[in-house]
């Protein structure tokens, strides 16, 4: 173990001498002491960053709206009048105008 440090110390001293007396002429050359290994296989790398899906909100539809009809006959909804003009004795839509105003007549059986 001690003769492994001594070596280590001595090639560590030798290649730095080199390394000055490289740098200062010619070429250059570099001897090193790596630890470690070249990395095989994979690599790990994070995933992708994904924006989260964007959010859409849609209102409930509103429940239809049921109108329940009455089954009874609406006030008047039978009786359906007639415009009687006096100064021109008619009925409208055969009399256009009435200066007087119209006057609510029910309707008559012919006769």
């Amino acid at each position: 173990m001690k003769a492994a440090k001594i070596l280590m110390l001595v090639l560590a001293v030798v290649m730095a001498g080199m390394a000055s007396s490289a740098s200062a002429h010619g070429p250059r050359g570099r001897i090193g002491v790596y630890i470690g290994g070249p990395v095989w296989g994979p690599v790990w790398y994070p995933p992708p960053y994904y924006y989260p899906p964007q959010v859409i909100v849609v209102p409930p539809a509103q429940p239809p709206v049921y109108i329940e009809q009455s089954q009874e006959p609406a006030p008047d909804a039978g009786q359906k009048y007639w415009y009687f003009c006096k100064s021109s004795q008619g009925y409208y839509p055969y009399v256009k105008e009435c200066p007087e105003g119209w006057q609510k007549v029910l309707p008559q059986p012919e006769r």
